[in-house]
C-alpha cells in the first residue's frame, strides 16, 4: 500500500509565475517532465520516453492542482499528487507544499525524485 508523504519549499517569486509552472502543460515540461501535453481533464508526461497519464481531480486559481497517475486508478488506489502554495502576507514568500504517495520501499527515491524536480524549478524561476 503506498504511504502518504508531503514536502515543503519556499519560494521568493509572484504566485503568477509559480501558478503557471504547476498547472500549464508548457510549464510542467520545463521542470517536472520532458514534455506534457493536456487533453480535457488528462494529463500526459513524458520523462525518458516512459508515458504517464494522470487525471486532473481539481485545480484551483492562485491554491492548487491535484491529480491522480491512471496507473493508480486502475490498481484501485486511493492516491494522488498535489501542488499547492500559499503566500504568507507578511514576506511575500509562497510556500509550496507537495503531496504524493509511494510504497514504503520507494518513498526515499520519490523524495529525492521531488528534490531534484524543485531544484529544477528554482532555476528555472530564479527563486
Amino acid at each position: 500500500m503506498k504511504e502518504k508523504f508531503e514536502l515543503q519549499y519556499l519560494f521568493k517569486t509572484s504566485p503568477k509565475i509559480l501558478e503557471n509552472k504547476i498547472t500549464s502543460a508548457s510549464g510542467l515540461g520545463e521542470w517536472f517532465a520532458d514534455d506534457v501535453n493536456i487533453k480535457d481533464d488528462h494529463y500526459f508526461f513524458t520523462w525518458d520516453g516512459y508515458d504517464e497519464e494522470a487525471k486532473l481531480l481539481s485545480i484551483k486559481s492562485n491554491q492548487h492542482i491535484k491529480f491522480q497517475w491512471i496507473s493508480d486508478i486502475e490498481e484501485g488506489l486511493d492516491t494522488y499528487v498535489e501542488m499547492s502554495f500559499t503566500v504568507d502576507a507578511m514576506t511575500n514568500a509562497i510556500s509550496l507544499l507537495i503531496t504524493d504517495f509511494a510504497y514504503p520501499d520507494d518513498r526515499d527515491s520519490a523524495i529525492l525524485m521531488w528534490e531534484q524536480q524543485i531544484q529544477k524549478l528554482r532555476r528555472l524561476i530564479g527563486a
